[in-house]
């Protein structure tokens, strides 16, 4: 039996943070400032903090999805902060170890699509922001990412892929970037996996990702280049989850009694789900109902084509989150890209 992912080695080292961190400064990565390595408790915490400088951010090591993650602004609450990223990291994760740091505010996110054989090739597969978030948790997503300047993503792509090489990855992954207020791209983490907004790369290159981790693991190489690599227009998602955007997006489980989607499959649209008519959300897992995904020859076509593809779609007995989506699709902000992790671009409820 075969694992589809990269060896267990390099997953020990990508699952915890700080060793992660550490292999990609020794590849030419740039780091966000912070600890060195792992906090050994509150008064570590609080004099990382002070020589990093205020506000920083407390994360969980073996964390990810926002969990055990906790802002500290002063000085003086360091030590509830710790305390209940410790405590959250501890039942999440079964590890309460943290580490530091600085935390960028209103930076963008920037993540990197990657593909490498057992062999030694490694390409990229271009970039996708990710900017569009609430709580940690990503509602949109596109590629290109035009907030980067061209020589900034040629740079960037070119030390991921000898990074991805030097750490000995295998199989698809994800590199994730914050893009800080000086327009520097700062490694944050790397994901061993297929991420759910792989779609976005899909549309823009036709490589389908699921099929390379397969021949991947299968031992086959590579059976492209990088300069085989084509990326075409502008892709975008947004994930639809059962939530009500107008309530604080509130949890909203229950029977989905009527499903349509008129435009999955056509005019450069493309839906992933596992619902239909009668389905039944639980309240106990992830939220997510739906990916929609648009392609277009530049941005404005791909946003236009996605509006229209939410529009076409009936849901009810459940709340969603397709107004708010519809909300930033229309939005000046978004449309002339100025935005950040701050705030949802268009939604203020």
């Amino acid at each position: 039996m075969t694992f589809i992912g990269p060896p267990a080695a390099v997953m020990e080292k990508l699952g915890r943070k700080t060793p992660a961190k550490a292999a990609m400064a020794g590849a030419g990565l740039k780091l966000i400032p912070g600890s060195e390595g792992v906090l050994q408790g509150v008064d570590q915490a609080r004099k990382a903090a002070n020589a990093t400088g205020f506000p920083v951010l407390l994360k969980a090591e073996s964390g990810g999805g926002g969990r055990g993650m906790r802002v500290v602004r002063k000085a003086g609450d360091v030590k509830d902060a710790y305390d209940s990223a410790q405590a959250e990291s501890l039942a999440c994760f079964a590890d309460d170890r943290l580490y530091l740091e600085k935390l960028i505010e209103g930076g963008r996110h920037i993540e990197i699509q990657l593909l490498a054989d057992k062999y030694g090739h490694v390409v990229h597969l271009g970039e996708r922001d990710c900017s569009v978030q609430r709580k940690h948790q990503k509602l949109i997503e596109e590629s290109p990412a035009l907030v980067l300047s061209d020589a900034e993503r040629e740079q960037t792509l070119a030390a991921a892929v000898r990074a991805t090489r030097a750490i000995g990855y295998v199989g698809a992954g994800t590199m994730e970037f914050l893009l800080d207020d000086d327009g520097v791209l700062r490694f944050m983490e790397m994901n061993a996996r297929l991420q759910v907004e792989h779609p976005v790369t899909e549309m823009r290159t036709g490589i389908d990702l699921v099929e390379a981790q397969i021949r991947i693991a299968a031992g086959e190489p590579l059976w492209f280049s990088q300069d085989d690599v084509d990326l075409r227009g502008h892709a975008i998602e947004c994930r639809i989850n059962a939530e009500d955007p107008s309530n604080g997006f509130s949890p909203s489980p229950g029977v989905i009694e009527q499903w349509q989607v008129a435009a999955a499959g056509t005019n450069g649209v493309r839906v992933d789900t596992h619902v239909e008519s009668g389905y039944e959300v639980p309240p106990h897992y992830d939220s997510l109902i739906c990916k929609v995904i648009a392609w277009g020859e530049n941005r404005d076509a791909a946003c236009d084509r996605l509006g229209e593809a939410l529009q076409g779609i009936r849901c009810d007995g459940i709340c969603t989150t397709i107004p708010m989506h519809l909300a930033v699709l229309g939005s000046k902000e978004f449309r002339e890209n100025r935005y950040d992790t701050r705030a949802v671009p268009g939604w203020e409820g």
